[in-house]
């Protein structure tokens, strides 16, 4: 299986917000809608922000031609606007509607819906009532043709008049045919089957209702996202500081950040430090200590100190707003499983309509021949009548199949389970932007790793110091500290922070230079220090020497850096570097063996130094010196070597082509954002135990969505036959419809509660 990235858009992207747009199923029919549109190519659809995409490439294509091709297929449009245009409303603001108009719907339909109970269950099992027929059809009329059924069944006439079949076609059919039938009454001795139309009707809009509730909720992350940034900020404009709106903001402004307040937008701090709380992106409690030189994120939580912040990135290009984006293409990317349930609701509500047009004609066809069945399922079904007339038993039959068979579970199955996953993944600091990756992630039995920054710090720390007899380790790195300060070499930055850290004072070096990259010299309280390699040393002619040779081997053989000081031709001792392995390298790669996942690693580092991080960490297989252009073919071979999934995690740019080869990239956050665009899935906090928590996320979502599709497929296939069989009363099939979809949407939430992180990143 091999993912494929959408090539950049560079034509006119429009933004539908199309409220009724509640399953994969009707997201398919208004796909297909807009793609009969020549110049317009649908990019993507989200379900949980009911939002379609599309682009457009002809000039003939305007708004509102849109518009009307979306209600022609029977769905109204709550806005359409350019991607980077103002909305007319919210997405807060459409929900909320939304969710009005379907309370006011309900509420239409459930009081009459209620009154025609109370008069049925007396009328039937106590004493007729006088004008019953009369009362409860003039009660049923407004559930039915006014709020309650008029928006079902303008939505059922356009999709039929559109050539499609959405599946309030189903509703339609039944609950118009029972009611009109149900008038017959007036004329004709026969069952009332208007109470049947008003209760299909109303338990129908009590399933939207409940739905658009349990969506709402299950999309919450999102929405906490968009509501998470600061909503002004102040700035220095010609020596003052005022308040202007976070839109305003441009790239250079200089924004100050008091104590409590949110940083406005992403920048870097030029004076102050704090604390900030990070925990929005990264899922981490503890505040981040930021000082001079340090990026800050937009919407993180000012803790302690005042700061002078440079702005580096507004509107679109902030950290949150990437966020969002791709929480968004998560959820509106389509699983590979879904193309499965797709062919099976493109073609299901003609078929449902069929089976129920061949329940109805077989039951007044061959009524003598089924009515055994209707003996049988007597004795413990109420709701079944044996005697009934082979009319009735059809019409019953065929209502019972049009209403049970709705294939809303089967089209929430996978983007319910999708919202729920990408948003545990946001607030835990894993953005998966693919739907592809979810399932794929479940194949993945290989795990290449990129070495520095990834598996390491990627920034040199000193790990050992070697002090020569009777000299003082302190000392050691006192000198060497002194000298090294004048120098911009990442080694002789790693040593000055090790003295740092140990709150060592420096003496100011005289005389320094340096010999490109073999050392450097300076002098030092009165004494000439040479720190370099052991050749330089070696031509120096410095004594004591051979000494230390034996120790600078084993270090080397490492993966160590050894660099040599001496004073006035004196060997004073040696200092190793490396490139550290972050804490956390060690429990992920244990809890990726634990996942039965080959590990590989790449690195442009020689052989020796990658062979001995391999060894530490417990690396399976190792490719060193590797030049950027190679990384992509090595990836391609070991798709090849070991026929399976690949999957690579990386942080550079030169990491990227990779990341795009592999089955599942996935890039560690603090790297550069062209690595994060190619990528499948990105780790926030940039720690490799991520990986694992990723790929458990991703595999108990899939999980999330099998279990659903599994369910609605049993369901639909085991309830048509029943219906068919008039063993299945009407009413009870909407209901059992409505608990189908809400136990959908129900198991896709269980996936908050039951996903739990693992400490140390295992099983």
């Amino acid at each position: 299986m091999k993912k494929q990235h959408q090539s950049p858009v560079t034509e006119p992207v429009i933004e539908l917000i199309v409220p009724g747009m509640g399953s994969d199923h009707c997201a398919g029919i208004v796909r297909k809608t807009l793609q009969r549109l020549d110049g317009v190519e649908v990019l993507d659809t989200n379900i949980a922000r009911h939002l379609v995409r599309v682009v457009v490439k002809s000039g003939d294509i305007d708004q509102a031609l849109l518009r009307t091709a979306v209600e022609g297929a029977g769905y109204d449009v709550a806005s359409v606007r350019a991607e980077d245009g103002e909305a007319e409303q919210s997405d807060e603001e459409i929900e909320a509607d939304y969710l009005l108009q379907a309370r006011r719907r309900l509420w239409i339909a459930g009081i009459p819906a209620s009154l025609i109970m109370l008069l049925m269950l007396p009328h039937m099992f106590w004493q007729p009532l006088p004008g019953y027929l009369l009362i409860v059809a003039l009660l049923a009329f407004p559930v039915v043709f006014l709020g309650g059924g008029a928006a079902t069944h303008r939505a059922s006439w356009r999709s039929l008049k559109n050539g499609t079949f959405n599946m309030d076609v189903l509703i339609s059919l039944g609950s118009l045919p029972p009611y009109l039938l149900g008038l017959l009454g007036f004329f004709f001795p026969m069952t009332s089957f208007v109470e049947m139309a008003a209760t299909i009707m109303t338990f129908h809009l009590l399933g939207r209702y409940l739905e658009a509730l349990a969506k709402g909720r299950a999309s919450q992350a999102i929405k906490k996202l968009l509501h998470l940034g600061a909503k002004t900020a102040w700035v220095e404009r010609n020596g003052k500081e005022v308040e202007v709106a976070v839109k305003e903001l441009q790239p250079g402004d200089i924004m100050v950040v008091r104590p409590g307040d949110k940083v406005p937008t992403d920048g870097e701090v030029i004076e102050g430090e704090s604390h900030l709380d990070e925990s929005l992106a990264t899922g981490e409690s503890l505040p981040v200590y930021k000082a001079l030189g340090d990026s800050v994120l937009g919407a993180t939580l000012n803790k302690e100190g005042r700061l002078r912040v440079r702005a580096t990135r507004v509107g679109k290009d902030t950290f949150l707003s990437q966020v969002v984006k791709l929480i968004d293409q998560a959820q509106g990317t389509r699983v590979p499983i879904q193309e499965f349930a797709d062919r099976m609701t493109g073609r299901f509500v003609p078929l449902v309509i069929l089976v129920a047009l061949l329940s109805m004609f077989g039951w007044w066809l061959f009524a003598d021949l089924m009515r055994p069945v209707l003996y049988w399922g007597e004795g413990f079904l109420p709701w079944v009548n044996a005697e009934a007339s082979s009319p009735v038993l059809g019409l019953l039959a065929a209502i019972a199949v049009l209403v049970i068979a709705c294939p809303c579970a089967l089209g929430l199955a996978t983007p319910t389970a999708l919202m729920v996953g990408s948003g545990i993944g946001a607030e835990r600091g894993i953005l998966i932007r693919s739907g592809e990756a979810i399932q794929t992630f479940k194949d993945i039995q290989v795990m290449v790793l990129d070495k520095t920054g990834t598996i390491t710090r990627g920034e040199p720390r000193l790990t050992e110091l070697k002090a020569a007899e009777g000299v003082d380790e302190n000392q050691l790195l006192h000198l060497a500290a002194s000298v090294e300060k004048a120098s911009e070499h990442p080694i002789a930055r790693a040593i000055v922070n090790a003295a740092e850290e140990k709150e060592m004072s420096m003496t100011s070096v005289q005389s320094f230079q340096s010999t490109g990259a073999r050392g450097v010299s300076g002098e030092v309280e009165g004494r000439k220090i040479l720190i370099g390699n052991y050749r330089l040393l070696e031509e120096s002619d410095v004594q004591g020497l051979a000494a230390m040779q034996e120790a600078m081997l084993q270090l080397e053989s490492r993966g160590r850096t050894v660099i040599l000081l001496a004073a006035d031709g004196q060997l004073l001792g040696l200092l190793a570097v490396a490139d550290t392995l972050k804490e956390e390298s060690f429990a992920a790669i244990e809890g990726m063996h634990q996942m039965g996942l080959r590990v590989v690693m790449l690195t442009g580092d020689n052989q020796r130094a990658a062979q001995a991080v391999a060894d530490e960490v417990g690396i399976d297989e190792v490719y060193a010196e590797v030049l950027p252009e190679d990384k992509v073919r090595i990836v391609r071979e070991l798709q090849e070597k070991y026929g399976q999934v690949v999957a690579m995690v990386g942080d550079g740019i030169n990491d990227a082509a990779a990341l795009s080869q592999a089955n599942v990239g996935i890039a560690i956050g603090a790297g550069a954002d062209v690595a994060i665009e190619a990528a499948d899935v990105t780790l926030v906090k940039g720690e490799l135990t991520g990986v694992v928590e990723a790929m458990r996320l991703s595999k108990a979502t899939f999980r999330k969505i099998v279990q659903n599709l599994v369910w609605a497929s049993i369901y639909n296939l085991a309830a048509v036959p029943i219906a068919a069989l008039a063993l299945l009363h009407p009413m009870i099939g909407v209901i059992a419809m409505t608990a189908s979809s809400l136990s959908v949407i129900g198991n896709s939430m269980l996936l908050k509660r039951n996903f739990k992180p693992v400490a140390g990143g295992g099983l």
